[in-house]
């Protein structure tokens, strides 16, 4: 099983992530377990602040240090393989399945929902192991990050699936090929016709077009 822990400003923005689809399933099979962290309980003063004005002027506001790193210690599981990931823009690591694959080998990761106009420099190098992207844009938060990275490395995870073999036929799993076309029924619709080769029942000829036709 694999812990995750999610800090985060927001924690009301998990509950349809965590109560529905396969995400439901992993947890309700022991395979992952998914808890939510509000950053603001980790807060020492009196109204639970958790942002300042940054140093040297700038639009926006910080998350600062000070929560986060009481978090991480708080949460961080003693003797196991952690990771705490920070979800950041960040040029040179952008999320892939090769990440999701690694991630999938430890005991509990951490990831710290970056907000506002980024969080103080320093829990970089006081908590964090890797700032992650997930592509070359600005979000709101780091918090649909978060449950990307959940979920591609869930399923990574031994048994989140019912069959063995479906991995294998996953999309960037083989030759790095992300997926090649699919059809069901009808075999015609609007003059439009499955190729005759997926209804030959050779499947010899048949993984060799899906070879030929995968991007």
């Amino acid at each position: 099983m694999i812990q995750f822990d999610v800090i985060t400003i927001f924690p009301e923005f998990f509950e349809p992530f965590i109560t529905t689809s396969m995400i439901k399933r992993g947890i309700d099979k022991n395979i992952l377990q998914i808890n939510i962290h509000s950053l603001r309980d980790y807060a020492n003063n009196k109204h639970n602040k958790v942002d300042d004005k940054p140093y040297g002027g700038g639009v926006g506001m910080i998350l600062t240090a000070e929560p986060i790193v009481n978090a991480v210690n708080n949460i961080k599981l003693k003797n196991k393989k952690t990771l705490v990931l920070l979800t950041n823009p960040t040029k040179n690591n952008f999320f892939s399945q090769t990440h999701a694959k690694k991630y999938s080998k430890f005991d509990q990761i951490i990831i710290i929902c970056g907000h506002y106009e980024g969080v103080d420099e320093r829990i970089k190098e006081l908590v964090v192991d890797e700032t992650i992207s997930i592509g070359a844009f600005i979000l709101t938060g780091g918090e649909l990050p978060a449950m990307i990275i959940i979920d591609a490395t869930s399923r990574m995870i031994e048994g989140f699936f019912d069959k063995d073999n479906v991995l294998e036929e996953e999309s960037y799993t083989k030759n790095n090929n992300i997926e090649h076309p699919q059809y069901t029924r009808p075999e015609i619709f609007k003059k439009l016709k499955v190729p005759t080769v997926l209804l030959s029942g050779n499947h010899k000829e048949i993984n060799k077009w899906k070879k030929q036709n995968s991007y």
